[in-house]
């Protein structure tokens, strides 16, 4: 029932001699918080090891409201002693990859969590095959009365339930249905080889991910150019798996939800989070109607830039001096007074709980070798969270910072308020938790901006988060919508078919001042998400949800809208996602809050368009 969330963030790790400073030690995990020795966490894994045989004595027995009860009860205590068993394997290794105890002691957490999944997997069908008299009955029991939200989303499951052979089926052939993407992941990871790129100083490098950025983010245009000409270019090679991964995944969306009596693969997807489709809808349409803002700065990039038309290669080099960006650092001390005074809106218990995670180890913030290269934040709800940086002192470094805290705090009001079975958060409102701390903090810092250049390095902060986040997400969801409803009614997708349809997104999301390029119709193959049906769309709808919340705090002076947050933060899988938001005075089935965002947008661009007229650049 608990959703563990990862953020992955890939940051470039530090390739030079390290050695621990006073400060890089202080913002180091301890994982004795998790268990103080090894004895521990060995008699926790015996103590599962013995439990698990009394999980099967239920096994036909789910009738009665009692056994259910302590069935529950049971599965409860040992699915929180496996989460912490877990964590503190996951958390070793990811501390230094090369350490072989880490790697046995999640090997060995991994063979006791498919025996647990195994002695486990009788419940839920179990459950499901019972009469809707008999489940609408311990739905309504006493004993069973923490659970009835949970009952409620299983009687909702019932109907796209099969009888047990066919969800037995089902069941052996879901490793089949994750091939395509095991495909994809070969050819595009393993396979491809990056091909190399020499750079303005003369030196030969691989173009990898963050050699490719800092490539687009270079003032020399012929030197981005030529980055982005290489890079994709080479995905000629793996183009045409790419389509055949691609068209089999969907097949099998399509397969899965016409099988379990979906209309579509769309509707599949929306029911796990129990997403209205108007949602979805909602957002594609009121982006579509805002596109004229995304073309006025995509125009304004034009003009900034002094060249004829923008291309792919000239949407992320900055508008504004990159000496600035140099300035802008925010060492670890900084970031933390900073925080502590950007999040003050959240509330004085808030920042207590942030401030607890500077002081007491929640933060890994420093890059080291064999430390795992990216960002996150997890936790098991009998820990305090843990978060993993690979810390840069920059602006999105701090943001990052502001992000993962929001993703802990979120794990902390929950697992302080629910039972465990209702403590873990859906991407749909997990997502508002954390990009709620970094509307705040922006707008933290573009208060106090001290110069025109300085606003405007944070105005393009700004504006691309939400182009990143916003745009670009719904013209992803576009395209996924169109490939699955072609596939859908019977269409094949071919390497070309899916280069024209990204070429012509593109197009008409980046308006008139922009040029495509024929290399970035393969954009579309970059995307691993699309091997995760209608998931990208979420990030957008979250921006929006937590936009409308922090205005709420904003401009609330009696500290209800506050309040109202933290019961927000509180809640964690405790409803569905749209109510707990509609609770907040959020309604996501409402193009309002979309539309909230695009004028805030459109405001961003013009404030830029001023500020840059003002410095004779346009």
């Amino acid at each position: 029932m608990k959703k563990q969330l990862y953020v992955w963030l890939m940051i470039v790790l530090l390739l030079v001699p390290w050695h621990a400073s006073a400060e890089q030690t202080k913002y180091q995990w301890n994982l004795a918080d998790i268990y103080s020795s090894e004895t521990d966490f060995e008699r926790d894994y015996q103590a599962i090891v013995d439990a698990l045989p009394k999980l099967t004595a239920y096994e036909g027995k789910l009738q009665s409201a009692a056994n259910v009860s302590k069935l529950f009860a049971l599965n409860e205590r040992i699915a929180r002693k496996m989460e912490k068993l877990s964590l503190y394997a996951h958390l070793k290794q990811d501390l230094n990859i090369e350490d072989g105890n880490a790697a046995q002691l999640k090997a060995k957490v991994e063979t006791l969590t498919s025996d647990f999944a195994s002695k486990t997997a009788f419940i839920e069908p179990e459950l499901l095959a019972l009469p809707e008299q008999t489940l609408a009955k311990l739905q309504k029991s006493k004993l069973l009365k923490p659970y009835r939200y949970y009952f409620k989303e299983l009687r909702e499951q019932k109907k796209h339930t099969l009888s047990k052979r066919e969800e037995q089926l089902l069941a052996k052939l879901s490793p089949i249905m994750n091939d395509p993407e095991n495909i994809y992941n070969h050819a595009a990871r393993g396979d491809y080889e990056p091909p190399s790129l020499r750079t303005p100083d003369g030196k030969t490098v691989p173009l990898t991910d963050e050699n490719y950025t800092k490539a687009l983010e270079h003032m020399d245009r012929s030197y981005r150019k030529r980055a982005f000409q290489i890079r994709f270019q080479s995905y000629e090679a793996i183009e045409n798996t790419s389509a055949a991964t691609l068209y089999a995944s969907v097949k099998a969306d399509e397969l899965y939800a016409k099988v379990r009596k979906y209309q579509s693969g769309l509707d599949a997807a929306l029911s796990a989070d129990d997403v209205p489709k108007q949602v979805f809808t909602n957002l594609i349409s009121t982006v579509n109607d805002h596109l004229p803002s995304l073309h006025r700065y995509v125009g304004l990039r034009k003009k900034a830039l002094g060249i004829d038309r923008v291309h792919s290669y000239d949407m992320f080099v900055p508008l504004v001096d990159e000496t600035v960006a140099k300035k802008m650092k925010f060492p670890i001390e900084t970031a933390q007074t900073l925080l502590l005074e950007g999040l003050k809106p959240l509330g004085g218990d808030y920042i207590k709980h942030v401030r607890r995670a500077f002081e007491q180890g929640w933060i890994d913030a420093y890059p080291r070798p064999k430390k795992y290269a990216g960002g996150y934040n997890t936790g098991a709800y009998d820990t305090h969270p843990f978060i993993l940086l690979n810390y840069d002192e920059s602006l999105d470094g701090m943001l990052t910072l502001a992000h993962e805290i929001g993703h802990a705090m979120n794990s902390v009001y929950t697992n302080k308020t629910q039972p465990y079975h209702y403590s873990g958060q859906s991407i749909f409102t997990a997502e508002v938790a954390s990009t709620a701390n970094e509307w705040l903090m922006m707008d933290y810092l573009m208060k106090r901006a001290k110069t025109d250049e300085e606003m405007l390095y944070l105005l393009n902060q700004q504006i691309e988060q939400i182009r990143g986040t916003l745009y670009t997400q719904v013209m992803y969801s576009e395209f996924e919508q169109a490939v699955h409803d072609k596939v859908q009614k019977g269409g094949s997708l071919t390497a070309a078919e899916l280069n024209d349809l990204w070429l012509r997104l593109l197009k008409k999301y980046h308006g008139p001042a922009y040029a495509a390029d024929p290399e970035a119709a393969r954009g579309w193959l970059r995307i691993p998400h699309f091997y995760d049906a209608f998931y990208v769309y979420k990030y957008a709808t979250s921006l929006a949800a937590s936009f409308e919340l922090v205005k709420q705090m904003k401009t609330d002076k009696t500290g209800e809208a506050t309040k109202r947050y933290l019961q927000f933060l509180s809640a964690g899988a405790s409803d569905d996602p749209i109510r707990l938001l509609q609770k907040m005075g959020v309604d996501m089935t409402s193009p309002e809050p979309l539309e909230n965002l695009l004028s805030y947008f459109d405001s961003l661009v013009r404030e830029m368009e001023q500020l840059l007229k003002k410095q004779g650049r346009l």
